[in-house]
This record gives structure tokens, C-alpha cells and sequence, in this order.
């Protein structure tokens, strides 16, 4: 399937995804994006959709995408390497054996954390070594409300994803342009796009539903019955995701200031 073929992203995506990067401060003019792309829905529709913002954004960036490949059996990413191609985009390929490494070296972590921990230090690393100064993640509301419910009854704290903040290092800035977003927007999209989605085989995650399918489904039963539910979680959960304030767009730059989020 040509790459060229795949319709452009709805309206309503791209004006969330705008006004997000706007209310956040995610993008700066002369930005280097790197884009985690796992081969799922969300991270291959944010992929089409800076894509498009690119040809009309205010800033000039630049973007490209990484996946990384856990080496796990059933799970190959190898064919997003041609879908790269075919969208003339640059693109990083990293392999590295996580389910391994985890049995071999996991203290008290679950697999996911394991290997979301190992994952976003490959990413670091890609920054570090090809000049990246922003690393954009695919995480969008669904995800964020989940977290919220997680941290509360699990971890006895009102946390949730960032969507926009920097790394302990403070040389890369993290951005989540999809926090707007729904899970179900970007599955319609993936779907009469014909995104080349890749099937989640991990077998960590499919051993036994986990505490975020909990939280997923809690929250699905609460929508059918509160329409407003999640306009209502992201009103509340606002200065949760600007905690510690907002770090600064773009390149360093000493007559750039950050302003208020309000």
C-alpha cells in the first residue's frame, strides 16, 4: 500500500492536537522531534498527524521516528521500516532483546514497567546521539485518566502523565500532543486510514488482564452512564499535567520566556 494513499487526519484530531501543543508550549520554531513510534494506533496516528502540521504549523520543525523493537516472539516491527521510506521520513531502528534482559535482571518490577524503563532510555540515548531535542509520546486522554485512577488507588497519590515537561537531565523535552485526544478517535482514524498497525503480542501482557484493563473498564462503564465523564477528568486533572511548570519551547534561548498556561 502506497503511503501517499492514506487520508489525511480528521479535522477534529489535528484541532486537538494544535490546541494542545498551543495550551502546552510544546513546539518551538527550529524543534527536532523524535517520535516513539511502537507500530500501535496512537503513536502511528500522531505520526500523520505532525506530519500534517508540519505543512502549516507557524514554527518550522523537524521530525523523525524511532521504534524500538523488543525482540518479542510474534511482535515484528521490521515492516514500519518501508512505511518510513514510503513517507520520506528519517527513521531510527533499535532492537534490543527487553523480555531477556527482564527475566535476567527484574527486581519487583512488572514486565511493563521493565520495559517502559528500558524503552525510554533507548530513546534518551537516540536524542543524545543524533541531536533531538524533544521526544513526542503517543499517550492520549484515555491513558491519562487511567494513570489517575492507578496512582489514586494504587499509589496513594493525584499523579498522572505530563504533557509536557523535561527529563531529569533537563537536555530533552517530553510532549504528549495526543492528551486532547480519545482512545476511539484514534482507532477510527488508524482504521479508514489503513495505518499499518502491528498487533501488541507481548506475551507479558496478555498472562492476565492488568490493573490498567481494570481501570479501562471501570471508567467505560462510568461514561456509558456520564457522558461528560472524561471532559470532566480533564478539567480536573489540568494542573497535574503542567506540575512543576511548563519547561521552555525550542532551543535554549535567553530572550525566549515560557508564559502561563491559564
Amino acid at each position: 500500500m502506497n503511503a501517499n494513499h492514506h487520508s489525511s487526519p480528521p479535522k477534529s484530531l489535528l484541532r486537538q492536537v494544535g490546541r494542545a501543543i498551543a495550551d502546552f508550549q510544546m513546539i518551538g520554531d527550529g524543534d527536532r522531534i523524535l517520535l516513539g513510534v511502537s507500530g500501535g494506533k496512537d503513536s502511528l496516528s500522531l505520526l500523520q498527524i505532525l506530519r500534517h502540521l508540519q505543512t502549516y504549523a507557524p514554527v518550522r520543525f523537524g521530525l523523525a521516528a524511532l521504534t524500538v523493537d523488543p525482540e518479542v516472539p510474534g511482535f515484528d516491527p521490521q515492516r514500519l521500516k518501508a512505511y518510513y521510506d514510503q513517507l520520506g521520513i528519517p527513521w531510527h531502528y533499535e532492537q534490543q532483546p527487553l523480555l531477556e534482559q527482564a527475566k535476567a535482571h527484574m527486581d519487583g518490577d512488572s514486565f511493563c514497567a521493565y520495559c517502559s524503563r528500558m524503552k525510554r532510555g533507548i530513546m534518551y540515548r537516540i536524542c543524545r546521539e543524533q541531536g533531538y531535542n524533544v521526544l513526542a509520546l503517543g499517550q492520549h486522554l484515555d491513558d491519562l485518566a487511567e494513570s489517575l485512577l492507578l496512582s489514586l488507588f494504587h499509589g496513594g497519590q493525584l499523579r498522572t502523565m505530563k504533557a509536557h515537561y523535561a527529563n531529569q537531565d533537563g537536555d530533552v523535552r517530553i510532549i504528549r500532543p495526543l492528551v486532547y485526544c480519545r482512545e476511539r478517535q484514534m482507532a477510527d482514524y488508524a482504521s479508514r486510514a489503513a495505518l499499518p498497525v502491528i498487533p501488541d503480542s507481548c506475551p507479558a501482557c496478555f498472562t492476565m488482564p492488568t490493573r490498567r484493563d481494570h481501570m479501562k473498564a471501570l471508567l467505560a462503564r462510568e461514561e456509558h452512564e456520564h457522558g461528560h465523564l472524561f471532559a470532566n477528568i480533564l478539567h480536573a486533572i489540568r494542573p497535574l499535567m503542567t506540575e512543576g511548570g511548563l519547561p521552555q519551547p525550542g532551543w535554549p534561548s535567553a530572550d525566549r520566556r515560557p508564559t502561563d498556561v491559564g
